[in-house]
């Protein structure tokens, strides 16, 4: 781990609260017992790598669905979007990513369009990386409209094992371009995103997922379907 490119990477506002906490425990630590200072101290950088927040590269051309996380696409399947968006009840392709504790947590937008529905639905805390959290775990949805109404998407922010707080910074009616930060969790979770009907995902279950950037689905609709799996 290169630490200039840490310490050079932009941290979120959101975390500056929790850098503080760490880095006044080193100290604390340190005058305990000198060692333990820097075992805070390296508890205080990765605290700072969690809350980094790196400029991307979004991709201009328009229709594409990126994916709203760094992480590992963990799950494709088709099922029913969350009845509190209201996307409907067809099954729709459904795609997973799955941040650990060393991804960069914060969310974005997965394409330009207008917030029409935001549900908060209070949940448990299992592996966000299992098929039943996107049910049973606690998660913050929006659906986005793109401008001409034709296509909607679900996005899904699912608490994992430690994460425990969901933030999100956008309203309902708020307008999103693709790539705009929308949100994060904190420390390690999943998002889900649910795919217009008749759209396939242009990914496959173990792709690296990098937020903002890397294309999920085209809205054009002429990616190759992907089978349901996942790992």
């Amino acid at each position: 781990m290169n630490m200039l490119k840490i310490v050079a990477v932009p941290m979120h506002p959101e975390g500056r609260k929790f850098v503080a906490i760490f880095a006044g425990i080193a100290v604390l630590l340190g005058l305990i017992w000198q060692p333990l200072f820097w075992l805070g101290l390296g508890a205080t950088v990765w605290c700072y790598y969690f809350f980094r927040d790196p400029v991307r590269t979004v991709p201009q051309r328009g229709g594409l669905v990126l994916s709203p996380a760094d992480g590992v696409v963990s799950l494709i399947s088709e099922v029913a979007p969350p009845p509190e968006l209201g996307l409907g009840d067809t099954p729709v392709y459904r795609v997973s990513v799955f941040m650990n504790v060393f991804n960069c947590h914060v969310n974005r937008s997965p394409m330009d369009g207008k917030v029409t529905q935001i549900a908060y639905h209070k949940g448990k805390f299992v592996n966000a990386s299992l098929d039943k959290a996107s049910e049973h775990n606690e998660r913050n949805g929006l659906a986005i409209e793109t401008e001409d109404g034709q296509h909607r998407i679900g996005v899904v922010q699912i608490a994992g094992l430690v994460a425990r707080r969901i933030v999100c910074f956008v309203k309902v009616g708020d307008m999103l371009k693709a790539g705009e930060r929308f949100g994060l969790i904190r420390f390690g979770s999943r998002l889900d995103v649910y795919l217009p009907e008749g759209i396939n995902p242009a990914v496959s279950v173990g792709t690296t997922a990098v937020a903002g950037e890397t294309i999920l689905a085209d809205l054009r609709g002429d990616q190759a379907s992907v089978q349901s799996t996942s790992i």
